[in-house]
């Protein structure tokens, strides 16, 4: 079974920086790969998103803060998140979908942001 280690949450001071990462337990390709967060009460929703050529997509509210980027080599994804708000206060779930077909879905067991006031 693969699983999808997450690091590099914790707590952080409004305006400051935390870089996520996340790694495959299995050397598994991957096509695309994203991050997503999730508050208490609410819906989980897409962070930001990247697929195996590179290209990005990101939520208005993370755009020109937040950078998604990946290792092919190692199917690594990393989020580096800067001017962080309290808003961005979340627990972040890394996730991945295989490049082979039947496509297989792996999600993170999610990690605590808290960014202070």
């Amino acid at each position: 079974q693969v699983q999808m280690v997450e690091s590099g949450g914790g707590l952080v001071q409004a305006g400051g920086s935390m870089r996520l990462s996340c790694v495959p337990s299995k050397n598994v390709r991957m096509n695309t790969m994203a991050w997503y967060r999730q508050e208490p009460g609410k819906q989980r929703e897409l962070v930001a998103s990247i697929i195996r050529l590179g290209s990005t997509t990101y939520a208005d509210s993370v755009k020109d803060r937040f950078t998604i980027s990946r290792d092919n080599a190692k199917n690594a994804v990393y989020l580096q998140m800067n001017s962080l708000k309290p808003e961005d206060t979340a627990v972040y779930y890394c996730y991945g979908i295989t490049a082979w077909t039947p496509q297989v879905e792996y999600w993170g067991q999610g990690i605590q942001v808290t960014v202070s006031s």
